[in-house]
């Protein structure tokens, strides 16, 4: 597995769920309420190199992830930015995108580059009790999304 990138993104303590070809973490800097990362378990530094059964699981990922952040954040628009300049391991940043701002225990994550590209530089590293609230809820809606 892509260890470093892993290490970077916070992994183990920020799972949300996996599944065999890919892992979901929450992104530690949110660009956007429920920002992820979506890492592919492979070690592999090019898209193309990733195996088929990779690709055609990235399915079940997606549906999943979109599925509990419709829920959790009532995205309008979803990115899925695949940059992989300072983290080469093949990886997804997956920004839930709305007019305005969203607010979670108190907390406000505003959309700073709505309706143009995500504000990758403006975004919020929410408190631990934020941030294991998020965590509780997204992996509570991961399971309920896999049954």
């Amino acid at each position: 597995m892509p260890a470093a990138t892993l290490a970077k993104f916070g992994y183990p303590a920020t799972l949300i769920g996996e599944t065999e070809h890919w892992l979901v973490l929450l992104r530690p800097q949110q660009v956007t309420l429920g920002s992820l990362v979506l890492v592919c378990r492979q070690p592999v530094t090019r898209f193309g190199d990733a195996s088929p059964a990779a690709f055609a699981g990235m399915h079940d990922a997606i549906h999943r992830i979109e599925t509990i952040l419709r829920e959790f954040v009532r995205y309008e628009k979803i990115n899925y930015l695949m940059l992989m300049m300072v983290d080469p391991d093949v990886h997804f940043h997956v920004i839930p995108r709305y007019a305005g701002e969203r607010v979670h225990l108190g907390r406000s994550f505003p959309d700073a580059g709505w309706p143009g590209p995500p504000a990758l530089g403006q975004a919020v590293e929410p408190e631990a009790a934020v941030r294991d609230d998020m965590l509780a809820r997204l992996r509570s809606g991961w399971e309920a999304a896999g049954a």
